[in-house]
Parts: C-alpha cells; structure tokens; sequence
C-alpha cells in the first residue's frame, strides 16, 4: 500500500524559495502596477537581479530616470527594513517595447538573454482613446517582440503576461481559456508599421469592427500572439479587472495617476462631476493594485510548482464581493462630506447617477458645462488663464469610456484561479494577500481619498480642518442658491401660470 504523503508544512513560503537568488525582467516597471510589484518582490523576496526596460523620457535616459521614479513614499518601507542598498538590486536597461527590436543595443540584449529567469510583460498604453498606430505598436507588437526575446533566454522559467478582464467583451461570461482574437494580430501589425497615423485614424473604426476602443483591441490580439506560444514558451496570461489602489501594503490607499474610478471619485470630491449616465444597481470589478501584484507572483510560482495545469488566470472578485456603483458612490460621498474633503472645493459635491441619457446631458449642461463657461470667463475678465472648460472636456472624454463598461455588465468565471488559491500554505496566504476577505470598503474608500489628498493632490493631512470648514461654507451657499432657486421658481410659476388664471375667473 503506498504510504500517504506527508502534509504541506503551512509555515513554508514556497513563493520566497521559487524566486530566491532569481532574475527578473519586467517591462512596465514605471507604471503603476510595476512599481507596485517591485517593490513587494523587493520586500519579501530575495532574488538577485531586477532588470527593468525603461525608455528615454521627455530628455531623461534611464539612469536620470531612476531617482524620480524610485525616490517615491511607495518605496520607504523596504528601504527601512533592508536598508537603501535593496535597491541596488534594480537595474535600469535602456530599451522601449514601442520600438524596433525593444530599442535594446545587442550588448543589453544579450545580456538578457543570459541571465533573464522570469519575465513580467506589464508594459502597455491603458490609454482607452490611444491613437491605434500607438496602440497596436506598444500592446501587440511589442508584446510579440518580447515573446522573441523570451525565446532567446537560456533560463527562461516563466513568462508572465499581463492582460486585462475586459478584452474580450463580446462574452458575457469570460472563462478562464484562450478566446480568438478580434483581428489577425500579425495583419494588423504590418497594416500599422506600412501606414501612416492619418492613415490608420481614418480607417479605425473600421479595423475595431465594432470593439469600443483601442486598448480592449490591442489586448485582445496581444493575448492572440501569447496563445500561439503556449506549445513553445512557459507562458501564463494574468486577465485583471479594474485596478484600484492599494488596499494594505505598504501604503494603504496609495496611487500614482488619477486614471479610472479615482479620477472621478476626485473630480466630484472637487464638485467639478455632478452627474453620470449610469445604472447605480449595477457592480463593477475592482482589485486593489497590491492583490494584482501578489497574485502575478502567486500565478507565476504556481507554474514552477504545478506545472502548466493552468496558464489562464481571471484576477477578478465579483464572484465574492459585489458592490454597486450606488454604493461606491455614496461611500465615497459620505467620507468627502463628513472625514476627509478635498481642498479648493469647487462646488458642493452632489448630483446623481441618471438612468436617462437625456437628463443626464441636460444635467452636464446646466451644471457642469454652463458653470465652467461663466467661471472661465470671470477669469479671462481677472487676467486669469480659463480651467474649467479644459476640466469639463476631459471629463467628458472620460464619460465615453466609463459609460460603456458602466451600463453593461460581465462576469467571470476563475475556477482554475480559486483552486489555486486553495494550494496557498498559511504563510503564502499571510504574506501574500490574494483576496479581499475582511476588506472594509468603508474604510478602504478613505484610506484612498487620504490617499490621493496627499500622493496626488499635494494636500497634506493638516489641511483637512480647513477643508472641513471650507466643505461647511460651500454646503451653506449650495443651500441658499437652491433656496433662492426655488423661491425664483415658485415665484415665476405664482406671476406667469396661477394669477393669469385667477385673473380669468
């Protein structure tokens, strides 16, 4: 009879013994998500090497690069614990996955190619409106030209690639599997490089064939070129939903942009977004940043350890949590209210979510886009540079992109991702939080507006009992103007509607 095997030592740290005295490359490493992802490795890993494809931006190379990028509250934590060298661990290569054979020189290319073990491809526009020349060169082709480096790595162990849950949008349930993509990715790729930006705007529409924008196409036909190596490389997709910030480490509620979800949570905290066309009883995905970067090292471990079991990850939750927009909306209301409101608050924050597109336009133009025109043309009149009518033409940008996910909905399938969950030890599950139990959303949403306030806005925690008496002047004057309004109104209906009536009797 054979014997049983022996338990799973639930103290053990499988992740720190796959990745120790390990080498990593990891594109996108100065956006959000990298940063987010080097800095855990960095802090509860032991690995040997971190190279990272930076390019060259706006004059600075890669080493000017390194201090702004890394020089960030993100990175206190680790530096406390290990001390400043840890970061001598990240090296800086010269490249760009938008350009011609990564824009490496052969010296770096070959060294990547030596030393390379693990390779992060998180490097991406998220732009939803991106030009689709930039697009297609950036998510597609260089994700195929990676997938060539990947092929010239003599240790490779894993490649892990990082796509999106909402890529493939004509399906309603997304599986845990390969979908085909919209396009021939290749066809596109050559279509783009032949073509011209004027060329290609003109017959966008046209190429999308009926996607809603670039990024869920370039994603899609991305995951396309990935699938045609699953026989031939150790790939692994990872399909994360909407990516908000941190939730628990090292900084709770920490971001670094103002895309998605923070952006309007910001932009009606100001009191500049007072309406949205949107079906409040209806939920969206959401993972905080720190989940989607433990879980990269916790799906990329798991093939080490399983094997190609599984090689399509959904990083999704509203299997387990579900919350509303209404929901969402009103936590965030309450805490901008009441805990932490913003400073130079433009207007009270209020409005609604409107089911009907056309109060929702009548809303925008009575309250957003009527308010900015006068303010912007006070401030031309005081020698001021006009603001608002900028501020409002983004936000209306943006209404485009979130209007579409906001009053459709998907659900996902990640079967293959829980079971894998059930293989974590205790440790792996302690040190690396791959679920939102015991989440407080409450709490959560002010851990990120404090957040913001301070990483994004500048607006120190000393500020708040200002804003806070700032907050009860607007809400005053908010009041009185809607008082005003109503006795105007009740005052117009009395002369123009009841006396013409009475007078006929």
């Amino acid at each position: 009879m054979a014997a049983s095997p022996e338990p799973l030592d639930q103290s053990r740290d499988r992740f720190y013994e796959t990745m120790k005295d390990r080498t990593l490359l990891i594109t996108g490493g100065t956006g959000f998500v990298g940063k987010v992802l080097i800095e855990k490795v960095l802090r509860v890993n032991d690995v040997k090497k971190i190279f990272i494809l930076v390019r060259t931006k706006k004059g600075k190379n890669p080493a000017e690069r390194f201090p702004e990028v890394f020089n960030n509250p993100l990175f206190d934590q680790v530096k406390k614990m290990k001390g400043e060298s840890v970061m001598k661990k990240i090296h800086l290569v010269a490249g760009d996955v938008a350009a011609p054979k990564l824009g490496l020189s052969d010296d770096d290319r070959a060294m990547l190619a030596e030393e390379t073990e693990f390779i992060f491809h998180g490097a991406a526009t998220i732009r939803f409106d991106e030009a689709l020349r930039t697009a297609v060169l950036l998510n597609v082709r260089g994700t195929k030209l990676m997938l060539e480096l990947a092929k010239e790595c003599k240790r490779l162990v894993v490649f892990c690639h990082l796509s999106t849950a909402y890529c493939h949008l004509n399906e309603r349930i997304l599986y845990e599997k390969m979908y085909p993509p919209p396009a021939d990715p290749e066809s596109v790729i050559r279509t783009c490089e032949m073509m011209s930006n004027e060329v290609i705007n003109s017959i966008t529409d046209k190429l999308l064939d009926g996607m809603p924008n670039t990024y869920a196409f370039t994603k899609a036909l991305g995951e396309g070129l990935v699938n045609e190596q699953m026989d031939k490389l150790p790939v692994i997709i990872l399909r994360p939903s909407v990516i908000m910030p941190i939730l628990k480490e090292p900084i709770p509620g920490w971001t670094d942009n103002l895309n998605g979800p923070m952006g309007l949570l910001i932009a009606a905290g100001k009191g500049v977004l007072r309406t949205m066309y949107c079906q409040g009883e209806a939920y969206a995905d959401y993972l905080p940043v720190d989940i989607v970067a433990n879980t990269m090292i916790a799906c990329v471990c798991d093939y080490v350890l399983f094997g190609a079991v599984r090689r399509v990850y959904n990083i999704t939750s509203s299997a387990e949590h579900k919350i509303t927009f209404e929901e969402m909306v009103t936590m965030g209301r309450e805490t901008v209210y009441k805990k932490i409101p913003f400073n130079g608050v433009f207007w009270y924050p209020g409005g609604s979510m409107k089911q009907s597109r056309f109060l929702h336009n009548l809303a925008f133009f009575m309250y957003q886009w009527l308010p900015a025109v006068i303010i912007d043309v006070l401030l031309v009149c005081l020698g001021y540079k006009p603001v608002l009518k900028r501020v409002q033409r983004r936000i209306h940008k943006g209404y485009e992109v979130f209007e579409y996910y906001a009053n459709r909905q998907w659900d996902f399938d990640n079967d293959a991702s829980m079971k894998a969950r059930g293989l974590l030890t205790a440790r792996e599950r302690e040190v690396y939080k791959v679920d939102g139990d015991g989440i407080k959303y409450e709490d959560y949403v002010e851990d990120c507006i404090r957040a913001s306030r301070k990483y994004i806005l500048g607006e120190s925690d000393e500020t708040i009992p200002a804003a806070k008496r700032h907050m009860l002047v607007m809400y005053c004057a908010d009041r009185i103007c809607k008082t005003l309004i109503i006795i105007g109104l009740i005052y117009l209906v009395w002369k123009f509607i009841f006396l013409p009536v009475l007078g006929v009797f």
